[in-house]
Order: C-alpha cells, then structure tokens, then sequence
C-alpha cells in the first residue's frame, strides 16, 4: 500500500506520495481542487507505477473543501481517510516538525497514514448529504434572523429613522418565511426515505430530544460512522479534556468543544430539559451535583448522556426504555 497525503485548500490540493516508507522517499504533485484535478492527479500517480486499489490518499476534513476530492477519489476506487486536523497536528509536533505550510502538511499527512493506518471513510448517501446541507442552511438563515431581531431592538431603543425600521421589518419578515419553507423542506425530505424517517422517530422516542435536535443528530450519525457513543460524543467536542501532570499541574477537566458549535447548542437546551424530564439525564445530573461538581460540568455529563442514548437507540433500532436498566 502507498500512502499520498493531501492537504486541502480551496483552489488546490497539495499531495505527497511517500514511495518508500523507510528511507523516506517521496514524491509531490500539486493539482486543482475540482473534477479534472483529480483525474490529473490519478494520471501522475500511475506513472509512478501505482494504480488506484494499492493507493491510500489521507486528508485532513477541511470544512467542505474537502467533500468533492473525497467522492471524487472514492469513485474512482481510492481508499480514502478523512482525520481530524487536531490529531494531525499532534501528530506534527511528535515528528518535532515546527514549520507550517501545504507542502509539509501533505508530507505529514502521508507519514500519519503510513504509521497509524486509519480506517477507510464511507461516503455518506445522497439523503444523508441533503439532510445535512438543509439543516447547515436553516441553521445559518435562524442565525441572520436572530442578528435582524436584535438590530431591531436597538433600533427601537434608540432615534431610528423610519425607513430603518421599515428596511429591518421587511428583512425579518422575509427570513421567518424562509425558515418556514427551510423547516418543511427538511420535514419532507425526512418522511420521503423510510430509514431517515424510522431513525428521526427512534431518536424522538427519547425524553428531551424535539425535532430539531432529532434531526441535527440524525444528520451527524447518517453523514458519520461512528464505531461507539464515546466517538460520537467526541464528535461535537462533549468528551472531557483533562490537565493533570504530579502534583503541580491540577487544571480542571473542561469539554474539548473540538466539533461543530451548532450540534453541542442544541444539545445543551435538549440536556436542560433532560434533567428534568429524562429520568437518566436526571440521574447523572443530580449525581454530579450531590457530588459539589459545577452546574456547567453537569450539563456537560448531561449532553454526553443525551448522545450516548441516541448511539444507543439507533445501534439497537429500539425506541428509549425507561427503565432498561432494570431490565438488563
């Protein structure tokens, strides 16, 4: 197998193909980051006399930058590996290398795969895709509509001229209705494919999850494999990250936040109602408290809580049980 590290940008995809993985020799190629880059890319890769089955391409997930490269290489029959930027860049300062450019980036990427051999990435399905730009979208429309509402309070507090008020109505106006059609969009799309709409209702058979937690979470675990619930509560940054090294170094264990912020806020309001009304959630919330942790740290528990149960109905295809502890 030969591994070919990628760092991706906009425009352009820095590739290394490591040819010999212990004297080190190397090969690298730059390529557009579209269609025909790609097949420019293959092209020079066969003439190093290494065809697409003993290729192994390792790419940092790079916002969307990286999706089209990705489906283009899996298609074509590369083994694709997409990591998390932060483990990479662990990974760097193991290797002591200090400088920081696409080309090093490629060259350390290719050594990642090389020494840990990740495992391969499965491409989501086209509904699963759908699902998760109609959410992106809807998430970015609530975000202007709320940034709108708010000028419009200090429009309203303040000597405004009339043609600002009426230019901020008109504006809110406008995005309520596009959140509207934004939400039904996503409605429809769900109830037209039998396993997105099976699994949304699995996961709303749990205390605490609404519709729009079920949905964000139903896009992550169909646009994601994730092999347990600490790697799904890893994910949007809910596991603990912890400071303690002797007796001098006692820093306070803190969630990695290391995943997308719009999965762990609605999280956080679906593990607010939790420790009220999810007698699990409530269990470990109350737990932690009794046991003087902070009311922010037992949130966090209760996030983490909240995901595990949802990894957990749609491992099983069960809906939630209350009392599936006893009953174990």
């Amino acid at each position: 197998m030969f591994y070919l590290g990628m760092d991706v940008a906009k425009a352009k995809l820095d590739c290394c193909l490591l040819l010999d993985e212990a004297s080190g020799k190397r090969k690298t190629k730059v390529v557009k980051n579209t269609q025909s880059g790609i097949v420019d890319l293959l092209t020079w890769v066969a003439k190093q006399n290494v065809s697409p089955e003993a290729l192994h391409i390792v790419m940092e997930a790079t916002g969307i930058y990286h999706e089209q490269a990705a489906m283009a290489l899996t298609d074509a029959g590369v083994m694709v590996s997409i990591i998390n930027p932060a483990q990479v860049k662990d990974f760097g300062r193991g290797l002591a290398v200090r400088t920081k450019t696409d080309g090093v980036d490629s060259v350390v990427l290719a050594r990642y795969g090389a020494l840990l051999k990740p495992k391969a990435w499965v491409p989501p399905t086209q509904e699963a895709r759908i699902l998760q730009a109609l959410l992106v979208r809807r998430a970015a429309i609530a975000q202007d509509l709320q940034r709108e509402r708010n000028r419009q309070e200090k429009a309203d507090a303040t000597d405004t001229p009339a043609l600002i008020h009426k230019s901020l109505e008109e504006s809110i106006g406008f995005l309520v209705k596009q959140l509207a059609q934004l939400q039904k969009d996503i409605d429809a799309h769900i109830d037209k494919h039998s396993n997105l709409q099976k699994d949304r209702a699995l996961l709303q058979s749990i205390p605490a999850i609404g519709p729009q937690v079920g949905s964000n979470m139903l896009s992550v675990m169909h646009n994601h494999d994730f092999g347990s619930a600490e790697q799904l509560a890893a994910y949007p940054g809910l596991v603990p990250v912890e400071r303690q090294s002797g007796s001098s170094v006692l820093g306070r264990a803190r969630m990695s936040k290391a995943g997308p912020a719009r999965i762990r806020a609605v999280l956080y309001m679906a593990a607010v109602v939790g420790t009220r009304y999810n007698p699990h959630v409530k269990a470990i919330y109350e737990r932690l408290l009794a046991r003087g942790k902070s009311k922010m740290s037992s949130l966090g528990a209760a996030m983490r809580k909240l995901v595990h149960l949802c990894f957990g109905v749609l491992k099983t295809q069960q809906p939630y049980q209350h009392d599936y502890l006893k009953n174990a």
